[in-house]
C-alpha cells in the first residue's frame, strides 16, 4: 500500500483535476443515497395512506426502514471514502 505525499502545489494540472473529480464524484454519490432514501420515505408515507388494503402497511414500515438504512449507509460510505482520499489511499478503494 503506497502512500503518495504530494501536496496540491506539486501535482500537475491533470492529476489535480483528477483528484477534484474524485471528490465531486463522492459528493454526487452521497446525494444519490440521500435521494434514494427520500424516495423510500415518500413511498412509505404513500403506503400508509392506502386505507383499503391493510396488509400494505407492512410495506410502509419496510420502506421507512430502508429509507433510514440507505441514509445511514450513504453517510458512512461518504466519510469512509473522504478519509481515504484525504490520506491518499487510492489503491484500496
Amino acid at each position: 500500500m503506497s502512500k503518495e505525499n504530494f501536496t496540491d502545489e506539486e501535482l500537475i494540472v491533470r492529476d489535480y483535476l483528477a483528484r477534484q473529480r474524485t471528490y465531486l464524484a463522492n459528493d454526487r454519490t452521497l446525494l444519490s443515497y440521500i435521494r434514494t432514501a427520500l424516495y423510500f420515505l415518500v413511498s412509505g408515507t404513500a403506503l400508509f395512506e392506502v386505507q383499503s388494503l391493510e396488509h400494505v402497511r407492512e410495506l410502509g414500515y419496510l420502506a421507512f426502514g430502508l429509507s433510514i438504512a440507505m441514509f445511514i449507509f450513504g453517510i458512512f460510505t461518504y466519510y469512509r471514502v473522504k478519509r481515504k482520499l484525504k490520506n491518499h489511499y487510492y489503491q484500496k478503494m
